[in-house]
């Protein structure tokens, strides 16, 4: 019997050296895929992250795992996955992977009725798969092929040291005040919230995070943060990044957003929020979002939902925030929903803060210094 030689996308395609040595990467050291395990790797058909999901797919076959690689037209924040990408979540691979050149695509059956493990409630398959353990995994919406072979393959021991030692002072934190030069002067409360390190460690079920991977964020205290924000390197928007030239400047109230101010940027910032409101409201008049939970989702599009941290060493401000959240000496703060999952919203969008100081204060209003004007000083 004749036997048949497995052909590689890197036979056909022009996956580069450099593109396969991070995918290996990933596949070997980021996610330790085991001989045998069920990969699920969903995609576009664009160029970038098609080429991107065949080099992981390659990756994976040279493992043993059994990949399986999904296509699905391009999603933004405010678009569904394709059913049929939904089906094969439920189906629970052992890791999953969302390689998109925008988003993966909300869950509509999750939005109308919420998986539930233990007291967590999940609206999205992908979430709720995580936070049952019931599989691994990484996410890099709008990844380039650039990007992901040049902070793919990173010194990953000196990562999730840092990250372990940031994780010991946000885990006990009470408060965390962000200052900069240019006017932030917020204070966010903390208690009890736990930190996420998404330290490139997404060996074990349940653990997940972005590749690039590197920053360590929290989700903020319900209607805790009160203060000035001003974001000055970028901001997402439901149309892109957008770089900041002219500062956008924030009042924060009770943790929310109460008032908008700049130029150009602050406008499209304030668009994109009445696009969020109004695509919400829609969603509730479609039965896509439960009507008893429209009044959440509609105040959580004002909410700050992460204060997080960047730490990949290879990572630099390019205007694609899978990148630029990562940067070293800067913080992004993000309005829309959080990662603890009570506070759901159609939008989650990452701002940067650059050089900002930020101290911690804990139980017995003890402080610790974190960073200083942009330097990592724990």
């Amino acid at each position: 019997m004749a036997s048949m030689n497995p052909v590689r996308f890197s036979d056909v395609e022009r996956v580069s050296p450099r593109l396969t040595n991070a995918a290996r990467v990933a596949v070997r050291k980021v996610l330790k895929a085991k001989r045998g395990e069920s990969i699920l790797i969903i995609t576009n058909p664009n160029p970038e992250v098609r080429l991107i999901s065949e080099a992981l797919y390659d990756a994976a076959a040279e493992c043993g795992a059994l990949a399986t690689l999904v296509f699905q037209p391009v999603k933004s924040q405010l678009d569904f996955a394709h059913d049929s990408v939904i089906h094969a979540l439920r189906a629970e691979p052992e890791i999953a992977v969302s390689v998109s050149h925008a988003k993966l695509g909300k869950d509509r059956f999750g939005m109308k009725k919420q998986y539930r493990h233990g007291k967590k409630t999940y609206d999205h398959i992908f979430q709720y798969l995580l936070g049952s353990k019931k599989t691994r995994g990484f996410w890099s919406p709008s990844a380039t092929v650039n990007m992901f072979q040049r902070t793919v393959p990173i010194d990953y021991r000196a990562l999730r040291r840092a990250s372990a030692k940031l994780k010991k002072v946000f885990d006990k934190a009470y408060t965390a005040h962000i200052t900069s030069d240019l006017g932030t002067d917020l204070l966010i409360g903390l208690r009890g919230r736990k930190a996420f390190t998404d330290d490139g460690n997404f060996s074990k079920p349940g653990t997940g995070g972005n590749l690039p991977a590197g920053e360590i964020c929290i989700s903020p205290e319900l209607g805790s943060s009160e203060g000035t924000l001003v974001y000055d390197g970028c901001i997402s928007s439901d149309r892109g990044v957008i770089l900041i030239k002219e500062p956008i400047r924030i009042k924060v109230r009770r943790n929310l957003v109460a008032e908008i101010r700049g130029g150009i940027e602050a406008g499209q910032l304030r668009a994109t929020l009445d696009r969020a409101r109004k695509s919400t409201r829609k969603f509730a008049a479609d039965g896509k979002v439960a009507k008893r939970d429209l009044p959440g989702y509609l105040e959580n599009i004002r909410n700050l939902g992460e204060l997080g941290i960047g730490l990949n060493e290879k990572a630099r401000i390019v205007g694609n925030m899978l990148e630029d959240e990562k940067v070293f000496r800067t913080c992004h703060i993000a309005i829309g929903s959080n990662y603890d999952g009570d506070a759901k919203a159609l939008i989650h969008l990452d701002g940067l803060i650059r050089n900002p100081t930020i101290e911690i204060t804990g139980a017995g209003g003890k402080a610790t210094l974190v960073m200083d004007k942009g330097r990592m000083v724990l």
